[in-house]
């Protein structure tokens, strides 16, 4: 193992899509899981080692065309890879939870002429750059990327967006310690971000769904964000509700199907409450309760990890 940084995973808790269009977005590392470079030798470290490879020729053309934004060495990159170097992780592909993004933190920390470091996070022109940078690099995994993931893997701590050129560090309320609960729930399947990318911007051409988003979306999405910041979660339950009926009659496809009946038994029941986490389609599923005992007799059949204590 090489003597690397830990790359944590992170989770949006608010503004999947949203931040696509402007709306506001609060994402916070999540150190349950964490990849770093390593050198062993697996079936499964071959992969990455060829995943590798194909990120290192798409970075290499951006290059070529003088495009790429990020001063990489990339030759530096070329050779360690031919030495076998690859990204051991533990973080799963395809949930939501920024595997992609924790990749392209370590490509850029480790290979980076002209590294901006953690310690520049609090001057929001350095943010912003590094947010175009990763949103460049990781562009290769999702064909469009925000650059949101993999900021928040980089620097590791809690980020607040307030539109697509306003967005700086912020404290978390405390881990309470009554019934409420943030949760995560497996869906045992993965999700493919792309298409699902390419979906929601083809919506956002029709006046109806745009119309949606802007005035009823962006509304509860934010107002959600407000609530939990200032640690009100009765008015946010409240907001979670609107904001998970929402999805559930305007994103589908986001939604596996054999989840549609569970969303909605949440919002009948007001046992819980279900959201997406990052694109959805698969992965993990974001839920918000007043009461985790009751939700997980509720959900008891499927498999939940509590992330934050009301």
């Amino acid at each position: 193992m090489l003597k690397e940084s830990l790359f944590y995973a992170k989770i949006l808790l608010f503004g999947e899509y949203g931040i696509i269009d402007d709306a506001m977005g609060l994402s916070i590392p999540y150190t349950d899981y964490s990849g770093t470079f390593s050198y062993s030798e697996t079936e499964k470290s071959e992969k990455s080692n060829a995943d590798l490879k194909q990120f290192y020729n798409y970075l290499k053309s951006l290059q070529e065309k003088n495009k790429l934004i990020a001063p990489l060495d990339l030759d530096k990159f070329g050779e360690e890879i031919n030495k076998g170097i690859h990204f051991s992780s533990s973080i799963p592909q395809g949930y939501g939870v920024g595997s992609s993004g924790a990749l392209v933190a370590a490509v850029y920390q480790r290979y980076s002429n002209e590294i901006i470091s953690v310690d520049k996070a609090n001057d929001s022109h350095y943010l912003m750059l590094l947010k175009q940078i990763f949103g460049q690099m990781e562009s290769f995994f999702h064909g469009k990327s925000s650059g949101l993931d993999p900021l928040i893997c980089y620097l590791q701590i809690p980020i607040l967006v307030k539109s697509k050129t306003d967005l700086n560090s912020v404290g978390l309320p405390l881990q309470g310690t009554g019934k409420g609960a943030i949760f995560l729930l497996d869906t045992g399947e993965t999700g493919a971000t792309q298409p699902l990318v390419e979906w929601f911007m083809e919506q956002l051409k029709e006046k109806g769904f745009r119309k949606m988003f802007q005035e009823q979306f962006k509304k509860y999405n934010d107002d959600c964000i407000k609530d939990f910041l200032k640690g009100d979660s009765k008015p946010l339950f409240k907001n979670i509700k609107k904001l998970s009926t929402l999805l559930l009659d305007n994103f589908k496809p986001m939604i596996p199907q054999v989840f549609h009946k569970l969303w909605l038994e949440g919002i009948n029941s007001g046992n819980y409450y279900l959201k997406l986490c990052g694109s959805g389609g698969g992965g993990y599923i974001l839920g918000f309760t007043q009461d985790i005992q009751q939700a997980q007799k509720s959900l008891a059949k499927h498999k939940l990890e509590v992330i934050h204590r009301f």
